[in-house]
């Protein structure tokens, strides 16, 4: 249910695999949402061409300018990824080069940004997580306090432990606040 007062929270996911756990976490926050929030899940990244500035100043592909408009359209970003080989998958990357642009009135800048996710290394994606602040700082997004969130998959399942949805929901809360404040 759409409410006009919501809080809208753009949900990228790093993974693109359609058994990803990192997708099912984004999936079980979108369906655990706090009351006036509502998480939307920006489905077709797979789809947005790997960023060239030419490209983009002469005919933006409609995926991009769609990712754009989502987030553009949000009052908050939450990044949900697992780690590739040590920072974030290149996928999520590209996203925020698309969102960045055009330099310093992309459409993420201004808005908070919460990154959280889960993988079965002993980090739990910690080093993706902190590039993805670090990208998303850069491209102009408010990366929050206690918004990021590192969940290790190996001893724990992360969809069936309510301490991690409630760790999860916490940075989604996070989100929120950060924006009533903002407004």
């Amino acid at each position: 249910m759409t409410t006009s007062n919501a809080t809208r929270v753009a949900v990228l996911v790093g993974s693109l695999r359609a058994d990803s756990l990192n997708r099912k976490v984004a999936e079980m926050l979108r369906d655990n949402a706090p009351d006036g929030v509502e998480l939307h899940i920006v489905e077709g990244l797979g789809e947005v061409p790997f960023y060239e500035e030419d490209l983009d100043a002469t005919a933006t592909p409609a995926p991009a300018t769609a990712l754009r408009e989502q987030v553009r359209g949000s009052d908050a970003v939450l990044i949900v990824t697992p780690e590739y080989n040590g920072t974030m998958p290149a996928v999520l990357n590209n996203a925020i080069d698309w969102l960045s642009r055009p330099y310093g009135a992309g459409a993420v800048v201004g808005k908070p940004v919460g990154v959280i996710g889960t993988t079965p290394t002993p980090y739990g994606g910690k080093w993706a997580h902190e590039d993805a602040v670090r990208s998303v700082g850069v491209a102009g997004g408010i990366a929050i306090d206690g918004g990021v969130v590192s969940q290790p998959a190996l001893e724990v399942d992360p969809l069936a432990d309510p301490e991690v949805l409630e760790r999860f929901l916490g940075v989604v809360r996070r989100l929120v606040a950060f924006e009533a404040v903002a407004a």
